[in-house]
């Protein structure tokens, strides 16, 4: 049988294996979940992200509780905080799979040419990347986000300029190994150029890291992206976003304390959810790194 055919057989016994863990089905089900609410909050709730209800304060002006009419309750503002986390988890959806694909582009780009090629080139790339390192993540994106105009799609920018790092010394170190195996040199050996070993043999044996690493790091853009919003430097209102739903409500953490818990919780859930399924992945694609912590 060829490994062509094989292929089919080892995906569906990586699906199973993935679907035999419990932990992995509630990561993917929570993330189903928020997907489904982003998708369909228009439907989901009666209210739009941005409407104040004259009936959504109390005689004194505060935030209503949570409520058969406001299931979450109401915010600082009077608007429905149901439906604010709601339209609030397309922003967090979108800037983590748009940074996130970024940064991991940048990152396996960066990784596989300095493995590969080595010399200076290796030198230049990877010296750059320590340089990078050196900056705390944070506030280095706070900087970056404070020169800038903050939206949704600059803060998804700066968080891929920011997170990329990681994944390129990752990538880095498994193509210098792989680049050293015999299969490659036996390619150099029968004349195959940079591009076929690179596409054929090279890209392929790092698959399973960089939809690991693609997953983990999704974990770390809602996390990072959520923390500029409540910083003031994230993506600015009216355009609801878990952390700076938070941020506009800090001063009722007291007096309505369901207006940071239901976002918060809602930031942990999906961080959560996308690490438990990055770790299954990791364990599945990778029997070696079994029990290893990121």
């Amino acid at each position: 049988m060829t490994a062509a055919a094989d292929t089919p057989k080892r995906e569906r016994g990586a699906i199973s294996r993935l679907l035999s863990r419990p932990l992995a089905i509630f990561g993917l089900a929570i993330i189903a979940l928020v997907v489904l609410g982003a998708v369909f909050a228009p439907y989901l709730t009666p209210y739009g992200p941005d409407d104040q209800m004259f009936d959504g304060l109390t005689l004194q002006g505060a935030p209503l509780a949570p409520n058969a009419k406001f299931l979450l309750g109401t915010d600082l503002l009077g608007r429905d905080l149901l439906t604010r986390i709601l339209f609030g988890a397309r922003t967090s959806l979108i800037i983590g799979i748009v940074a996130n694909g970024i940064s991991l582009f940048i990152g396996t780009l960066v990784g596989v040419l300095a493995g590969f090629y080595r010399g200076w080139v290796a030198t230049i790339l990877m010296r750059f990347t320590d340089l990078m390192m050196a900056f705390p993540a944070l506030l280095l994106a706070i900087s970056l986000a404070a020169v800038f105009t903050p939206s949704l799609w600059i803060v998804a920018m700066v968080i891929a300029l920011v997170n990329w790092v990681q994944i390129a010394r990752v990538i880095f170190t498994e193509t210098r190994s792989l680049a050293e195996r015999e299969f490659i040199e036996a390619e150099r050996s029968i004349g195959a150029g940079a591009g076929r070993i690179l596409t054929r043999h090279i890209l392929p044996h790092l698959f399973p890291t960089i939809i690991v690493w693609g997953t983990l790091g999704i974990s770390t853009t809602v996390l990072l992206e959520a923390t500029l919003s409540f910083l003031g430097v994230g993506v600015q209102p009216p355009t609801p976003s878990w952390g700076n739903i938070i941020f506009e409500n800090q001063t009722y953490f007291q007096s309505a304390p369901w207006l940071v818990f239901f976002p918060g919780v809602a930031i942990l859930l999906l961080a959560l959810a996308f690490n438990l399924v990055g770790d299954a992945l990791r364990d599945v694609l990778d029997p070696t790194q079994r029990g290893h912590l990121k």
